[in-house]
């Protein structure tokens, strides 16, 4: 029996993400490292679990996304226990770290990859806002490693071109932080792994 939110995205995470991980051969690209941005929070919530959507009891505005993946080394193998946090902003394209964010959306969540690298949340379909494509920011941290800190845009997205931050990217690296959004009945989803060095 699932006794917490964290606990019920993870099964719903793993049930979803599922299927042929990104590849189990040596010689991964590691995910492009780029800017923590402006607006990493100066303080951190009461809640910082994987569920985005929830927050003190209200609920978020926006269009749902369920975002998971895998943590693997460049070797391959699976980064259990790794800590993968995001950030974002609300539908209207407000930081938590800006103050005047929508009150039933948390802002940052924090998950522990399980025993296979594997990780989930529930959270809210990018938003835009002046300057920048959809994004999500993303730091996976792990004991005794140096911390990745990059971000997620939207593939396909036509602000990609103009985004300076994206810009900064090789072509080839450029891959590696775009995620395809599908479609799952009334949500988003998507499988972003992330390979640290």
């Amino acid at each position: 029996m699932l006794h917490t939110r964290r606990q019920a995205v993870l099964a719903a995470g793993a049930a979803l993400f599922t299927g042929p991980a990104l590849a189990l051969s040596p010689g991964l690209a590691p995910t492009p490292a780029q800017t923590e941005g402006p607006f990493y929070p100066r303080r951190m919530p009461d809640e910082t679990d994987p569920d985005l959507t929830r927050n003190g009891g209200r609920v978020a505005k926006g269009e749902l996304l369920l975002l998971g993946g895998r943590v693997l080394g460049v070797d391959g193998q699976p980064v259990a226990g790794a800590v993968v946090e995001i950030w974002q902003c609300d539908a209207d394209g407000r930081y938590l770290a800006a103050g005047a964010i929508d009150p039933g959306f948390q802002g940052i969540g924090r998950v522990k990859a399980d025993a296979e690298g594997g990780y989930a949340f529930r959270t809210l379909k990018p938003a835009p806002y002046p300057g920048r494509a959809p994004h999500i920011h993303i730091k996976v941290y792990r004991p005794e490693a140096p911390t990745l800190t990059t971000q997620m845009l939207v593939a396909g997205d036509p602000r990609n071109d103009r985004d300076g931050v994206l810009r900064w990217l090789s072509p080839d690296e450029r891959t590696r932080v775009l995620a395809k959004l599908e479609r799952d009945g009334g949500a988003w989803k998507t499988r972003f792994d992330l390979v640290v060095a």
